[in-house]
């Protein structure tokens, strides 16, 4: 068995939808990036990532790469399903925490969780999200930017 941790943080601003999970959220700022910038499949492909021992979401998938610009994250998160399985690996379960003071989220979280297990192939039961506030506090209190975190547990096939 194998642990993976992932974290991203993407600023928010005008002109872009807001995905998380992979899910369009109605809100009147998205995030800014090269991909769609989603937080939350951005740190669970950190955490499978980090878990099978290949380095970050960086590193396979660089902002400098024009493939990548405007793509959906759920294409990366499928790719790295991919080399999960040619590794010999599968998920055991993910957790993850969405930290954010608006919009409210927690209406979509199962949603997300269904969104990431069809990408990745498993049941949604192996995965959790939640959502914290920013109890305005930093950049996310002032509604600046978004984090996410995410925890895996792999085990060979």
């Amino acid at each position: 068995m194998r642990i993976g941790y992932g974290y991203d943080v993407h600023p928010l601003g005008p002109g872009r939808k807001l995905i998380l999970g992979g899910i369009e959220i109605p809100h009147r700022q998205g995030l800014l990036g090269h991909s769609d910038s989603d937080v939350l499949v951005h740190a669970v492909c950190d955490a499978l990532l980090g878990a099978m021992g290949e380095g970050d979401l960086g590193r396979h998938y660089p902002s400098s790469d024009s493939r990548f610009k405007d793509i959906s994250s759920l294409k990366l998160l499928h790719d790295v399903a991919e080399k999960l399985k040619a590794k010999g690996y599968r998920v055991e379960n993910i957790d993850t925490v969405i930290v954010a003071q608006a919009p409210r989220l927690a209406d979509y979280l199962p949603s997300m969780a269904k969104q990431l297990a069809e990408t990745l192939g498993i049941d949604p039961s192996l995965i959790n999200v939640k959502v914290k506030s920013g109890e305005g506090l930093d950049s996310v209190g002032r509604e600046e930017s978004m984090v996410a975190y995410a925890v895996c547990l792999i085990a060979r096939a």
